[in-house]
């Protein structure tokens, strides 16, 4: 079944243009020019999001807030567009759970790459728990690959996508170190310009949800997971 794409643009030449791209990849899309407008077209048959960040009526950034305090679709994969100065506005965006962002101006076929790597991770990880019936559990912590949850405590943690992918890659090859560079490419699926701050926004929100001490970091390397005793 084509997975739908809702594409958030003010800008119709750009709504147009990814549009014509991804449906060209057969992709169904869905598109809308602000943030109300988008929050009023997420619904569950929505594979992904591209939302841009400076938006009329409500702004990006509060509309990927809303999409992961909404239970019903917090999960939802979102790939931010935005300007080139808008760093501090990227980082943001990151820490409030999008999974990926691309700067304007864009190449097409990167942004569609970024698209089917997304996507294919997300089924990639839920075809695995599907086969291994996977629950991995230590201390206070349960994670359910099949289902894609993290519980603590008893209580299920809003997590996103490239949360949940990062934090399972770690966990299964616990005790290895890996650099940004390597889980860039192991967890987004494509090199990333070199932009390794994703992985820490990434590493950061997850020690806020489960454990500061869950994911250790090896100065001058990266990162590797050790369970805690």
């Amino acid at each position: 079944m084509s997975k739908k794409i809702l594409i958030v643009d003010d800008e119709k030449n750009i709504r147009d243009l990814l549009k014509f791209n991804l449906e060209n990849e057969g992709y169904k899309t869905v598109d809308a020019s602000d943030g109300k407008e988008a929050l009023k077209k997420i619904d569950p048959e929505i594979d992904l999001v591209i939302l841009d960040l400076m938006l009329p009526e409500i702004d990006g950034l509060n509309v990927c807030k809303n999409i992961r305090n909404n239970q019903a679709i917090g999960d939802l994969p979102i790939i931010m567009l935005t300007a080139k100065g808008e760093e501090i506005d990227r980082i943001l965006g990151l820490e409030l759970g999008a999974d990926d962002y691309i700067t304007k101006p864009f190449n097409t076929r990167e942004l569609i790459a970024r698209v089917k790597a997304l996507l294919r991770r997300i089924a990639m990880t839920k075809n695995y728990g599907k086969k291994a019936n996977k629950v991995i559990k230590f201390k206070n912590i349960i994670i359910n690959i099949e289902n894609h949850t993290i519980k603590k405590d008893g209580e299920e943690i809003a997590i996103t996508p490239k949360e949940f992918d990062l934090i399972v890659f770690l966990i299964q090859k616990e005790g290895q170190v890996f650099s940004r560079d390597q889980l860039l490419k192991e967890i987004w699926g494509y090199e990333f310009a070199a932009d390794t701050r994703t992985v820490d926004v990434h590493v950061r929100r997850l020690r806020k949800k489960i454990d500061q001490n869950l994911i250790k970091t090896v100065r001058g390397v990266g990162y590797k997971f050790e369970k805690m005793e």
